[in-house]
């Protein structure tokens, strides 16, 4: 989620107009949101029928999920220039024809390139629906209203596509994940034509296409290495090579962005320590969502030999849990501050993740759903505080940029979060699967800690927006 730079003002729409805006934006960042998680539980299902081990899985999903990281700041820019609506049509058009090739993929390969294109389909819907809702709903009261709104779709969207893609698996088998988005794509088509109208920004920003590539680089060459590690050995010659191009290609992107007079990314945002642990914080917590999801899909399916429907339908107190907190969290932000909802979000995901970290072959399902229950609250709490930290305190100018940044750690959290869970699990058989798995619950755990070390460089109260 973020926004971009300030438009000129938008025509007088009705408040009826404006919320179907909303709507139709929403099912859009649903579809992006759920297309982020949906395919973990059908992963071995997909290993079956593609013959492919758990580091093809792992870039099945992070494919997606990098691409989109890397392209959210540059599509908004893209946006502001040429018009929001039309680079949102664009993107949907992109992503319905990347999830039918997904759909009819017949290698891992080629199910790996889809997902890509996938991605850059995803990186033009994320950031400019919201966009186009802020430009829609000049009224600070709706606004916040309306973000408080696309929250609760974000985070519900996250944690309820294991449970969409459980069920469908179950019925159709896993092409079925794809395939599903294809009438969504279509009938978004049709509702944006008819009522999203067209905005530009007052002032676009340039391109920083030098930044653009280097930041692409740097986070595929940090997944590569996290996802190929157990396989080639951390500290091989492959592996130390793949540390120097990451060491290089960071720095390489931090020199440029200082000298150019429109950066991709305001490096100076991370001389606030507000931000920069807002930053980590979203970063922690998405961190803390992949892997629970990763590890409980192969778990629940390769350990006890759970169904997808049966694994996905488990993940329901989480999906249930974020959609619940995810607005109250915003309410308690205007009320509060971002302190008290960000110390209930790090405590819950804290809880969540400690209580796995002795899970056995046959732990208790209730003390499994209690766990992902309490995950899934604090993942509903932690998003408002974060970006409200994130952008408090920041003229309008540079809190877009601010939320712009916190999106992309969001999604560098997720291709984390798969890549490491996919470490613990790699070469293991079912049997050792539960004692693999304490590490991450662990570092679940220690996400939720991080929480708290956010929650200390906030405000007591903030007049800035989720």
């Amino acid at each position: 989620m973020t926004a971009t730079s300030l438009a000129a003002p938008p025509p007088a729409l009705s408040a009826r107009r404006r919320w179907t805006v909303l709507a139709v934006c929403a099912l859009s960042m649903f579809l992006v949101g759920v297309d982020t998680t949906i395919v973990n539980v059908g992963l071995p299902e997909i290993g079956r029928g593609l013959g492919v081990g758990t580091r093809g899985l792992e870039w099945i999903v992070d494919a997606y999920t990098v691409v989109l990281a890397s392209l959210l700041i540059v599509s908004g820019a893209l946006a502001d220039r040429f018009g929001r609506r039309r680079v949102f049509q664009c993107g949907l058009v992109l992503f319905g024809i990347a999830s039918l090739a997904c759909a009819l993929a017949p290698s891992p390969g080629l199910l790996v390139a889809a997902r890509a294109v996938q991605g850059i389909g995803a990186s033009m819907l994320s950031p400019v629906a919201l966009a186009i809702v802020v430009n829609t709903m000049p009224d600070p009261r709706e606004r916040a209203r309306a973000i408080g709104i696309w929250a609760s779709v974000f985070g519900l969207s996250m944690a309820a596509g294991p449970v969409i893609g459980g069920a469908l698996i179950a019925a159709f088998g896993w092409r079925s994940v794809f395939w599903i988005n294809a009438p969504v794509v279509v009938a978004a088509l049709v509702l944006v034509a008819v009522f999203v109208p067209e905005s530009r920004a007052a002032r676009a920003r340039r391109l920083d296409l030098p930044g653009q590539a280097l930041l692409t680089a740097a986070l595929f060459l940090s997944v590569g290495v996290l996802i190929e590690g157990p396989h080639i050995g951390w500290a091989s010659p492959t592996a130390l090579t793949g540390y120097t191009l990451i060491a290089v290609t960071a720095s390489a992107f931090v020199r440029v962005e200082l000298r150019r007079r429109e950066p991709l990314m305001d490096l100076g945002l991370f001389r606030r320590p507000p931000f920069v642990t807002a930053v980590l914080g979203a970063m922690a917590v998405f961190v803390a969502l992949n892997v629970s999801l990763m590890l409980t899909t192969f778990y629940l399916q390769h350990g006890r030999g759970w169904s997808p429907l049966a694994a996905g339908t488990a993940t329901l107190p989480m999906a249930l849990g974020a959609f619940l907190c995810a607005p109250w969290s915003g309410i308690l932000v205007g009320r509060l501050g971002p302190r008290r909802p960000l110390l209930l979000a790090g405590g819950f995901i804290t809880v969540g993740g400690l209580s796995l970290v002795n899970l056995g072959q046959d732990t208790n399902v209730l003390l499994l759903l209690l766990a992902y229950l309490l995950i899934g609250i604090g993942f509903g709490f932690a998003n408002a505080p974060l970006t409200n930290i994130a952008v408090g305190g920041l003229p309008p100018s540079r809190a877009g940029v601010a939320g712009a940044i916190t999106s992309t750690a969001r999604q560098i959290g997720s291709a984390v979060g798969v890549a490491v869970a996919g470490a613990l699990v790699t070469g293991v058989g079912p049997a050792d699967l539960a004692r693999a798995s304490h590490t991450g619950w662990l570092l679940v755990g220690a996400c939720g800690l991080f929480l708290f070390a956010a929650a200390r460089t906030s405000q007591p109260a903030t007049t800035a927006k989720a």
